[in-house]
């Protein structure tokens, strides 16, 4: 069998440390070209990783080169066109998160790989933990019994990036809600299965990301800062179960940063970073903890069930369905904190 001939658009930090060197460690997958708008970028992270071609432009890369597969790993504002572009090139495309910067964007990625038989999957690589996919068995069990409330949080005391493009609007559509925060929600819908949607709420704010400064992700502009440093919203479902979500980049807190999701069920809660489940046996408190290895890098997971995807041996545990469903509660999410009204769902 000849090799998966890949492709990597984009030649970033997230090509280099999370794509292009897991693709390399892979039997039967060839990265043949990597593409940048910079093409001094894309030579440079060509000539790093031993790839023998580097482009600027990606439709002439794609009509030259052919790959099977390609990973997106531009700036979220060109996610949706690139990854279309592939996709009618016949390839199948793995975009990092999140899908795009708006619902109508991911809508037309979905329906674009339906056309095109192609694979879509997004770089949600959290969903690719061990302890997921075993949680993910224990609530479908009734472990928890009725999920009737939850929360989803990530906040860092001062960790707005002083690189890339992270405070751009333009390129990236937001700030923490769209990019660590986009992480989470996907967790906690993928676990909670998806339920309907009834209204979000949400507040926004950048009074801390305006002044800029300096914390463990280098110092930041307070000039150039467009995008929130923090979102605080509210979800309710339809079967009256919600979900808090707490994003932020800047937040006065005590700790460097906190990082979890919170599921409470009638029979028992969990907390997932670590895992751990809360309950009582026999009119006793009981807490049981599962030692699973938060240290490992999904990132490898990811690349490797998308490669096993093209070769038709596994199929993407992130679909393109899935995707436009958290992306639609991200705009619902800012929509509301922009208007200060509630964003309903119903209907819809």
């Amino acid at each position: 069998m000849e090799k998966l001939k890949v492709a990597v658009i984009g030649a970033g930090q997230v090509a280099r440390t999370s794509h292009i060197n897991h693709y390399q460690s892979l039997n039967g997958v060839e990265v043949a070209a990597v593409c940048d708008m910079n093409q001094e970028a894309a030579r440079i992270t060509a000539e790093q990783f031993g790839i023998q071609a580097w482009f600027d432009e990606p439709a002439r890369m794609l009509d030259k080169i052919r790959p099977d597969a390609v990973s997106v790993c531009v700036p979220n504002k060109f996610h949706c066109d690139i990854t279309c572009l592939c996709l009618e090139h016949g390839c199948h495309v793995l975009c990092e998160k999140p899908p795009a910067i708006t619902f109508k964007e991911a809508l037309r990625m979905r329906d674009t790989a339906v056309r095109s038989g192609r694979i879509l999957t997004f770089g949600f690589h959290f969903r690719h933990a061990e302890k997921v996919g075993f949680l993910k068995k224990m609530i479908g069990q009734g472990v928890l019994g009725t999920v009737y409330a939850g929360e989803v949080t990530w906040l860092r005391r001062r960790g707005i990036p002083g690189w890339g493009n992270f405070t751009s609007k333009e390129l990236q559509g937001g700030g923490p809600l769209i990019d660590i925060g986009a992480h989470l929600l996907d967790l906690a819908v993928y676990l909670l299965d998806y339920p309907i949607v009834d209204y979000v709420c949400a507040t926004t704010s950048d009074r801390i990301g305006r002044k800029g400064g300096r914390g463990f992700l280098g110092d930041w502009s307070g000039e150039t800062f467009g995008v929130e440093d923090g979102l605080f919203g509210f979800i309710r479902f339809t079967d009256g179960s919600s979900l808090q979500v707490r994003t932020a980049f800047a937040v006065n807190i005590a700790e460097k940063e906190e990082r979890n999701i919170r599921l409470y069920g009638d029979k028992k809660g969990l907390s997932l970073f670590p895992l751990q489940m809360y309950g009582d046996e026999d009119g006793f408190l009981s807490n049981t903890s599962f030692p699973f290895d938060d240290n490992r890098d999904w990132h490898y997971d990811c690349i490797k069930n998308f490669t096993m995807s093209c070769m038709g041996k596994e199929q993407v545990l992130v679909t393109p369905e899935q995707a436009v469903y958290v992306q639609k509660l991200i705009d619902a999410l800012y929509r509301s904190a922009e208007t200060g009204e509630p964003e309903a769902f119903r209907d819809r």
